[in-house]
């Protein structure tokens, strides 16, 4: 077959071993949809007429090129440029999709896999969890006849220790890969050592920063620019430091609701606890303002319930009998930098602080600390304003503090956490040799030996440093090494049922619900 020849859909269907449908199910009736063979929703038409304006799609024709000579290709694409969610559409066109084989894309966040995996099952028309599913902790939502299948990134690590080629994918995109966190950072180097056994399958590495060139050096591979953000984005810094960001986060969302034109606002801050307390604020302080347009004031963080991640995506309130605008407030933590697109946000809000994990390898103990973002984060936290219209981002620091304090990228997950996880997994993946594993940011020797150590201790590892029966057994439980240890020797001492209670009590947030208008009550409740 020539190797440079274009199919169109037809020929595409019929020819040898490259089939995405059933061959007798010709494209000769453009209103049915050949996935399900059923008549497109009068929504499809609308949706597709939205994907065709989005940066991604004239990008269409250069992906195929370079995929064509590339076996793995670096996307660059900025906030808004459609690559989540049409990439993977594309490449279910093309050539290099194979037959029972399907697509895996990782996300770095839990929400992020659900939202665009509902989004692109409404784009394809056709049901969630059939020809498109998703694979989160504790939920899967994918049958046998799934074709695109969004995860989060230790869902694919968890894959590939069951089977180390990924023999059920034909495609492997890596998104958000700027985020650098530790699975992202084992899927490079074990795509690395896949590559070349797998010649069939094809790698799409997609970040949204201007860091692709270390990317690019990493892998060999050429880089494909998507230009993204469609509308300007006017940048305001304090013009002092603030002495309370949060007092200055209530103060600048008032301020704009009350003199801004219409558009939600975007608030990025640290962790639930401020999350919750800043809605209650603005809760309170809204109610007591009269003639003022109606808000809805959402929280968004990762142990929220998926059914309340879902209320960022409901429309705004509509204008009130006054004629003043509604606003939707979302108040995030960094989960809204890059993992969730929520369209009609003009007004962003940047803290510029985020909370990260920071392992100190001699006190052997991570603490999740308060820091100061990258430039790169605050780059996409500004991009997120200009998705519908022209936005403006209030930065609540100076700008002589984005120059000179906030570093250029976000440090590496891998370089700032506990490695017993991954030195465990990449054991059980066969790699015994970790000084020389291909590392794109290779962690400090002290923080290995440390892992290694208590692997040792916990018996996970024998004195030569190979993986032992028990270890096996715990690499394949998704949890920390300490745990999956604790959960294994109960039977021994006939508690199953107890560990099995602690160990997911420690695993998941606190069950306790302690409302802040309510604290009272909810202590006497937990208290009885």
């Amino acid at each position: 077959m020539d190797k440079k020849k274009r199919f169109t859909l037809n020929e595409f269907l019929e020819s040898d071993g490259l089939v995405l449908l059933n061959k007798k199910q010709k494209i000769e009736n453009p209103e049915i949809n050949p996935m399900t063979n059923k008549p497109f929703t009068k929504r499809y038409f609308d949706i597709l007429a939205i994907r065709k304006t989005l940066p991604a799609w004239d990008a269409k024709e250069k992906l195929f090129n370079l995929l064509e000579e590339n076996q793995v290709i670096i996307l660059q694409g900025e906030t808004g440029s459609g690559k989540t969610t049409q990439v993977p559409q594309f490449l279910l066109e093309s050539k290099f999709f194979l037959k029972k084989k399907g697509i895996a894309i990782t996300q770095p966040r839990r929400v992020a896999a659900m939202s665009v995996a509902r989004r692109v099952s409404e784009e394809l028309d056709v049901v969630l969890s059939e020809e498109v599913g998703y694979s989160i902790r504790f939920e899967d939502c994918f049958s046998n006849k799934t074709l695109i299948k969004y995860m989060t990134d230790g869902m694919l690590l968890r894959e590939a220790i069951l089977d180390p080629l990924l023999s059920n994918y034909s495609i492997v995109i890596l998104d958000e890969a700027h985020e650098r966190t530790i699975a992202t950072d084992i899927l490079f180097g074990l795509m690395k050592e896949i590559l070349p056994k797998r010649k069939d399958l094809k790698l799409v590495v997609m970040s949204a920063t201007m860091d692709t060139k270390k990317f690019q050096d990493y892998f060999n591979a050429p880089i494909l620019d998507v230009p993204g953000r469609m509308f300007p984005v006017e940048i305001l810094y304090s013009k002092e430091p603030e002495d309370d960001y949060f007092e200055a986060v209530i103060n600048t969302t008032m301020q704009i609701h009350k003199y801004e034109k219409e558009g939600d606002i975007l608030i990025f801050l640290t962790g639930e606890e401020e999350i919750e307390n800043a809605c209650y604020r603005l809760r309170t302080e809204f109610y007591q303002m009269q003639n003022i347009g109606e808000v809805n004031i959402l929280p968004l963080y990762s142990s929220l319930p998926p059914y309340q991640q879902q209320r960022i995506f409901d429309p705004a309130p509509p204008k009130n009998k006054y004629g003043k605008p509604g606003r939707k407030i979302i108040i995030s933590t960094n989960i809204a930098e890059t993992s969730v697109t929520i369209d009609g946000i003009v007004y962003v809000i940047d803290a510029g602080l985020s909370k990260q994990k920071i392992y100190n390898p001699r006190l052997r103990m991570e603490s999740l600390l308060v820091s100061e973002i990258s430039k790169a984060s605050a780059k996409q936290r500004a991009g997120r304003a200009g998705r519908t219209k022209p936005g403006k981002c209030f930065r609540l620091y100076t700008e002589d503090s984005f120059t000179t304090i906030l570093q250029d990228n976000t440090y590496p997950e891998i370089l700032r956490s506990n490695l017993s996880s991954v030195v465990l997994q990449l054991k059980k993946l066969g790699i015994d040799d970790l000084v020389h594993f291909d590392f794109m940011d290779p962690p400090a020797p002290e923080t290995m030996m440390r892992a290694l150590e208590m692997l040792n201790y916990l018996g996970a590892l024998d004195d030569e440093g190979d993986l032992t029966e028990l270890g096996a057994k715990m690499a394949q439980i998704p949890l920390e090494p300490e745990l999956s240890k604790i959960l294994l020797s109960a039977e021994k001492y006939k508690c199953v049922n107890e560990i099995l209670t602690i160990v997911s009590l420690l695993s998941v947030p606190n069950l306790f619900v302690r409302p802040k208008d309510d604290v009272d009550r909810a202590d006497q409740a937990k208290s009885r």
